[in-house]
């Protein structure tokens, strides 16, 4: 099997993902993911479509992560890896789908509006 890559994004998190076939090795930005995300909730939300497929130990994955904050950036992770599996194997993705796996998840920080402190927030009325 070749390197089959894929990408993937959410907020201002963008996730390239290259994944071969190996011993289960995910590492991030040429650290391992317990050192790129010690947090375990984290580390489960990234390998959620290999624990699905039951394919955490088949492949290697490589990943390169930019922007955003940890949180944008596990998920953008996730989504990348679950594209990955679905181009190796094309009726995974039935199953990645019904979890909500394969949706890329659109919703990004409103931009500030002229005249007002934040996007919808108005500055304190004064009546005097």
């Amino acid at each position: 099997m070749e390197v089959v890559n894929a990408i993937g994004r959410r907020k201002s998190a963008v996730a390239r993902v290259y994944v071969s076939e190996g011993t289960g090795k995910i590492t991030i930005n040429k650290k391992d993911i317990s050192v790129y995300f010690p947090s375990a909730i984290l580390q489960y939300v990234v390998k959620q479509p290999l624990l699905l497929l039951e394919a955490a130990e088949k492949y290697d994955i490589k990943a390169n992560l930019d922007g955003g904050g940890f949180t944008g950036q596990s998920q953008a992770l996730r989504l990348a890896i679950a594209r990955a599996l679905v181009k190796i194997n094309e009726e995974d993705k039935k199953a990645l789908k019904s979890k909500g796996f394969m949706t890329r998840d659109s919703r990004a920080v409103e931009r500030k509006k002229p005249g007002r402190p934040k996007a919808r927030r108005r500055f304190q009325f004064s009546k005097r």
